[in-house]
């Protein structure tokens, strides 16, 4: 197992009613900017429920955050944080309003040009250089409620950048499973894919010694394919929402990644799909994922073959299990609704694997994966294969 470090200051308050907690988990006397998203929190009664709460403190709102949050957005939110001087920030949304707020903390005490907190990837690792701030999640999927990397889209030059650091963790996140009832179905089905893909990242690399993560990410793999179509009809079953929302948080709280390798190449490319042509991010995934084993075959065959064994009880040759395996991942794709094919999603797609090339060789990503050996050439062939 390799060297590790695990940090997680996020007290999670999970469960049904918990948002009546805000009160005592903010702290006294503070000045609240309340950041949301397109108003879905008016509809499912979030808002109310968050503005019962918080009677007795100054909140100052700022809505419109947008599903991939832009830059430009939230530089207006940072000009009102020093304005009116907040000392905190909560973010009720899903994963993008969080992520949004991630960058409102870090951006509202930083000297010098805030684009570089993106350009550069700046991480932030002094409380004391940032807002501190909590969520109340509405949408799960990303995990953002319970880590501290964020993604932020510059929509003047079509970008879509990461960056995080461990003063960027939330000081708590309410996770009540019942906000789910209100959600459209393909919300739903972004969150179950995106999670999955969480796991894969994670886990289809190469055999390593970290078997209890091993476990625990197959643990996740599992619940999600269980529960995944029956939560998309029934969100209202309390307890298969509830399992749904945790396995969003476990994916990506940084626990199945400690002590062994991961890819997020899948990520990294699918980052500029959403960018270029505004593709959910989940759906992104499911195009590029699957491809992307495909042509790093011989490099993931092994795990490819022991994710089959374990996870689908697939049995034959090593060959034979790893590319059945691929095959089922993809089925379960489609029955969650994916799309795994840019065509699909797009007609202007031709010159796609060109500009994605182009664009990854500018910033210097020219060896991603766990190996580093996914080249520009590859990144290329993983792109128009997913054609």
């Amino acid at each position: 197992m390799l060297n590790f470090e695990l940090y997680n200051p996020t007290k999670l308050v999970f469960g049904k009613g918990q948002i009546d907690k805000l009160p005592t988990l903010i702290p006294q006397n503070a000045k609240i900017l309340l950041a949301y998203g397109g108003g879905s929190i008016f509809k499912n009664g979030v808002y109310n429920q968050v503005h019962e709460s918080l009677k007795g403190f100054e909140v100052i709102e700022f809505g419109g955050i947008e599903a991939n949050p832009h830059f430009e957005t939230l530089i207006k939110a940072v000009a009102i944080i020093k304005e009116r001087k907040i000392d905190f920030i909560l973010a009720v949304g899903g994963g993008s309003v969080i992520d949004g707020v991630k960058f409102l903390s870090a951006a509202t005490h930083f000297e010098g040009d805030m684009m570089d907190i993106l350009k550069k990837r700046i991480l932030f690792k002094d409380p004391s250089q940032v807002v501190p701030f909590g969520t109340v999640l509405t949408l799960p999927a990303t995990g953002s409620e319970m880590n501290s990397g964020s993604v932020i889209t510059i929509e003047a030059t079509q970008e879509k950048l990461d960056f995080g650091g461990s003063a960027l963790f939330p000081k708590f996140s309410i996770c009540d499973p019942t906000v789910i009832v209100s959600l459209p179905k393909r919300q739903i089905q972004n969150g179950i894919i995106d999670a999955y893909t969480h796991v894969l990242e994670q886990y289809l690399t190469y055999p390593h010694e970290g078997y209890l993560q091993d476990r625990i990410s197959e643990g996740i793999l599992q619940t999600l394919i269980e529960v995944g179509p029956k939560v998309v009809e029934n969100p209202t079953d309390y307890a298969l929402a509830s399992n749904y929302m945790w396995c969003c948080t476990m994916a990506l709280n940084g626990l199945i990644q400690k002590g062994v390798p991961s890819d997020w190449a899948t990520h990294m490319i699918g980052h500029e799909l959403t960018a270029m042509y505004g593709i959910d991010h989940a759906r992104t995934l499911a195009i590029i994922g699957p491809n992307l084993y495909r042509v790093m075959f011989e490099t993931k065959k092994q795990k490819l073959a022991q994710y089959g064994k374990r996870i689908f009880n697939l049995s034959g040759t090593e060959d034979e299990i790893a590319r059945e395996a691929i095959h089922k991942t993809v089925a379960f794709f489609h029955t969650m609704g994916m799309q795994t094919k840019l065509s699909e999603c797009t007609k202007d797609f031709d010159k796609t694997a060109d500009f994605i090339v182009n664009r990854f060789e500018e910033r210097g990503w020219k060896a991603l994966g766990e190996k580093q050996n996914i080249t520009l050439d590859k990144v290329k062939q993983i792109v128009e294969r997913s054609y």
